[in-house]
């Protein structure tokens, strides 16, 4: 995977809350992948920040060569992150950066719509100075971290606090939204309400609609996206596999290529995918029926995808 080197508006000159510095990551090290772990899930819980690997705590560079990091497959970071939290949160960009003229990697890490709890324990063995083996632990199992000031440390009763508020303001401001599109309905034009859940087809409460990427389609809002976009990239691989039927397997990576070449989170394609203001992306059966076409039209959609990708520099 070739890194990506899109600019950030600059390196953070210092830690906070959003912001960790690390010397360095060994990705073969056990005992470095379970701390950068617990600070990434740490980040995303607090509502998303930003990890730089190759800084000192003082923000100077540690001279450290990033580029086993920057070549890091994506879906091996979200596979480890699912081993230890059990969610496929894959919400993290990894991008070459550089500070004072030295290669840096840069994690950016967008906010988790519900705090990720550590389901096992991240533990690993030391060496000690008598050449004696001991176990450590990073985080606990049923643990749940957040970051306080520059360290990620588990949760106190105001970090739970400030993320249920971050999930009420984001609630709060879709509302707002809403309302102020209504206000604004053109002369001749008329509102429509459709249930706010979507209900089987025999409920008399129903109403007829359907996922279209026809731009000339009527818009429907209000629905459940839990609903309509009921997928994780996880699943929609599953998914995306089963009615492929052996023709062609797929895995996360193929998936993570046909978005970002496509361009499909955040760019005008509300009827494959759902980005919560914090959390994962969510897809719909849409996306993966999209995807099935496509593969049925050309056999080497998935393989030319990729490499499409690898070109522009996009994974």
């Amino acid at each position: 995977m070739q890194p990506i080197r899109r600019p950030l508006r600059s390196v953070p000159k210092r830690e906070s809350k959003s912001v960790d510095f690390k010397e360095q990551v060994d990705v073969s090290r056990p005992a470095d992948w379970c701390e950068l772990l617990k600070d990434i899930v740490a980040i995303a819980n607090s509502g998303g920040g930003m990890i730089v690997v190759g800084l000192k705590n003082d923000g100077s560079p540690s001279g450290w060569d990033p580029g086993p990091l920057l070549s890091l497959d994506h879906a091996k970071l979200v596979d480890r992150i699912a081993k230890y939290t059990g969610e496929q949160f894959g919400d993290i960009e990894i991008t070459e950066q550089q500070k004072d003229g030295k290669r840096v990697a840069a994690l950016e890490i967008s906010g988790s719509s519900i705090p990720m709890v550590f389901v096992n324990p991240g533990t690993y063995e030391v060496q000690t100075l008598d050449g004696r083996k001991r176990q450590e632990t990073a985080f606990g199992r049923g643990t749940l971290y957040f970051r306080h000031g520059a360290k990620s440390e588990p949760a106190r009763p105001e970090d739970l606090r400030a993320a249920v508020d971050r999930i009420i303001t984001a609630a709060r401001r879709e509302l707002l939204s809403n309302v102020r599109k209504l206000a604004h309905v053109p002369a001749g034009q008329e509102v429509r309400f459709v249930p706010a859940r979507l209900v089987d087809a025999s409920d008399s409460a129903a109403t007829p609609i359907r996922l279209t990427n026809d731009p000339d389609a009527q818009a429907v809002r209000g629905l459940d996206p839990n609903k309509t976009h009921p997928y994780r990239a996880s699943e929609v691989v599953s998914h995306l596999n089963g009615k492929l039927n052996g023709r062609k397997s797929i895995n996360s990576y193929d998936v993570l290529a046909v978005r970002r070449l496509y361009r499909i989170a955040g760019d005008g394609k509300p009827e494959f995918v759902h980005t919560p203001r914090f959390g994962a992306p969510q897809y719909s059966e849409a996306f993966i029926d999209w995807m099935v076409t496509e593969f049925e039209k050309n056999a080497r959609f998935f393989d030319r995808t990729r490499s499409s990708c690898r070109r522009m520099g996009l994974t």
